[in-house]
């Protein structure tokens, strides 16, 4: 009997570590969030620990926490030697509840509905195109029924936003401006950050009033409250407060475009001439071809919002459309970038 000819099997053009890479991700990272939940890098703030000592403190056994405590240290936010975890700049920078950039208040928000980064909830979304959190519908309208939601989702948003804060300001000569609006401005991180740093700038944040309750405690807190104030508003249906500079972070990737469209075109009629818009976002490159955390921002927006990333050119030609001329863009801090015009 003839032997069947052997088939030739070509080895593929790159290696499989891409697909490991997805598949690892899935349960890497989370690791990070449980060691947080934890207070692994709280515990470590008093210094160096063994894996034992660790292990003992925290009454969990060797091997989840050698788990943990190497994706950690994988990934940057850990440091071992001599067989003592300790707390690298990164995790002393942001995962320190005592720091100003403090991250840990957004992993709250992400632990507390992890349902939304779940398999089956980023599916539906993609399915239904509908966004999955407090179990679907409009988040902000459930931010305007329910105050401890709106106060939670703020504080959270604060954790992500005061080191950005501390950027932007620098990127453009913003001397001139004396009156800062900064819509749907939640903590009014930005505008703190701006009053730190523009000596002569006046800041209003214009919000939900359960949001703006938690803005003025964190004015407060850098003792602005004579130059930062809040303003209870809708921005979609009340008027805009008189201000000569219009500043929009994490606002335009929450909605459809037509919202930007409306948005953009509201505040060219109410700035007077002379007037600048920033909108500070986490932006597509132009071609829609990446970098990977704008499209893996696309995901999350598509598990929380109505909206999703815009590019550069995209925001730009809104920004022209409704007016604005002398549309900019630069880089800001970390993944976000700002684009600007002036009303002429």
């Amino acid at each position: 009997m003839a032997q069947e000819a052997s088939v030739n099997i070509q080895p593929p053009r790159s290696d499989d570590r891409r697909l490991w890479d997805v598949a690892l991700a899935v349960y890497g990272y989370p690791a990070l969030l449980i060691a947080h939940r934890l207070k692994v890098f709280s515990l470590l703030a008093d210094g160096a620990r063994t894996l034992p000592d660790i292990c003992e403190t925290l009454t969990i056994q060797r091997r989840p926490a050698e788990a943990i405590l190497t994706a950690a240290t994988a990934l940057g936010f850990l440091s071992l030697q001599d067989e003592r975890y300790s707390l690298t700049a990164l995790s002393e920078d942001y995962l320190l509840e005592k720091s100003p950039g403090y991250f840990g208040f957004f992993w709250d928000m992400m632990i507390d509905n992890f349902q939304v980064f779940s398999y089956g909830s980023l599916e539906q979304a993609v399915l239904t195109n509908l966004p999955q959190a407090y179990g679907g519908g409009d988040i902000y309208k459930s931010h305007e029924e329910q105050a401890e939601l709106a106060r939670r989702f703020t504080r959270g948003m604060h954790s992500i936003s005061m080191t950005l804060a501390a950027a932007w300001p620098n990127i453009l000569n913003l001397g001139g401006h004396r009156m800062m609006l900064d819509i749907g401005g939640g903590s009014g991180a930005h505008s703190i950050g701006a009053a730190l740093q523009l000596t002569n700038l006046q800041a209003l944040i214009l919000d939900l009033e359960p949001i703006c309750e938690v803005a003025q405690e964190f004015v407060a807190r850098h003792d602005l409250q004579s130059r930062v104030r809040t303003h209870v508003a809708d921005m979609w249906n009340d008027p805009f407060p008189e201000a000569d500079l219009h500043f929009y972070s994490n606002i335009y990737h929450d909605w459809p475009a037509e919202r930007g469209r409306f948005l953009a075109e509201k505040s060219f009629k109410s700035l007077e001439s002379g007037g600048r818009i920033i909108i500070h976002d986490v932006l597509y490159n132009d071609e829609k071809t990446g970098p990977f955390a704008p499209a893996a921002y696309g995901m999350l927006m598509m598990g929380w919002t109505e909206g999703k990333p815009y590019s550069a050119l995209e925001l730009s030609k809104i920004l022209k459309d409704a007016g604005f001329h002398e549309v900019e863009t630069y880089p800001a801090f970390g993944y976000y970038s700002i684009v600007t015009g002036l009303k002429l």
